[in-house]
């Protein structure tokens, strides 16, 4: 199992000289991801913007949104940055989507809450004919660039309901838990599998887990806060949870390999630097 870590660009007062720092001591250890999680009524760094950051200061770590909230973007556009973003960093973006669940976030966009699963099915399709290079419509032609990773980059389906993961039956390359630990991991894990298998999908879909974990001086109480400040209410349980000894981050990396997992990104919850040198030398 591969094993990622977040870009704790979510986390207020993070600093554009930090993220590249960050994204550099990510892809000088043995990280095989970078991961972004997405809001738009929040005080965060926008995951492409970002990313087109990283992609500079890095060579070979994949830059992986966990997920980014494709419906508040037009698809043309969000094709066109994804396509313009794997093409500078070499073919290594993998787009993990979903829909989300926070209201305001669509109100911001002026794009309809409750069509926002519609909306991003229609985006999925939309997407994969700009990256094959065929005419947007009648009326408009292809849009480039092209994308370095054939037919575009790697699709993750992000989100709980039946409704999300059944996309897998048409569109995405695997699925990608956010939430809920192995338990929660391992339920959409075996859906994805069964959506996959029964469309008469070829292989097996790429698994992928994210988890938060706190190291550091008083990284219960500072992660925590940050986890509430993220989450709210519903941040509670995750902040009560937070892994903080690296003794206990190797049996959350077990339990993900375990479910059969072939990638868990670990989310820091504070933004000390020092943290990857400890997982750098826990992961050997």
């Amino acid at each position: 199992m591969k094993i990622g870590i977040g870009l704790p660009a979510n986390i207020p007062g993070f600093q554009g000289n930090l993220l590249i720092e960050w994204a550099k001591k990510a892809d000088a250890g043995p990280f095989s991801s970078l991961g972004i999680i997405d809001r738009l009524v929040y005080d965060n760094y926008e995951p492409l913007i970002a990313f087109a950051a990283a992609a500079g200061a890095t060579q070979r770590i994949r830059l992986t949104t966990s997920v980014l909230l494709a419906p508040l973007r037009s698809a043309a556009l969000l094709a066109k940055q994804a396509a313009s973003l794997d093409a500078i960093s070499g073919g290594r973006l993998t787009l993990g989507m979903g829909v989300g669940v926070r209201e305001d976030d669509f109100q911001a966009a002026s794009v309809p809450y409750h069509s926002r699963g519609k909306i991003f099915n229609e985006q999925l399709a939309t997407m994969q004919r700009i990256w094959s290079g065929e005419r947007l419509s009648d009326a408009v032609g292809p849009i480039g660039p092209t994308p370095t990773q054939s037919g575009g980059p790697e699709i993750l389906i992000g989100g709980r309901a039946p409704a999300a993961i059944q996309r897998l039956a048409t569109w995405g390359n695997g699925f990608i838990s956010g939430g809920g630990g192995p338990q929660g991991a391992n339920e959409g894990f075996r859906m994805a599998e069964r959506v996959w298998s029964e469309a008469g999908r070829p292989g097996k879909p790429r698994l992928v887990g994210c988890t938060y974990i706190a190291l550091g001086p008083d990284a219960l109480t500072r992660g925590g806060n940050n986890i509430r400040n993220y989450y709210g209410a519903w941040g509670d349980m995750i902040a009560r949870s937070l892994p903080t000894t690296l003794e206990a981050i190797k049996g959350i990396i077990q339990a993900y390999s375990d479910i059969g997992a072939d990638e868990l990104i670990l989310w820091p919850t504070t933004t000390d630097l020092a943290q990857i040198d400890q997982l750098v030398d826990m992961l050997g």
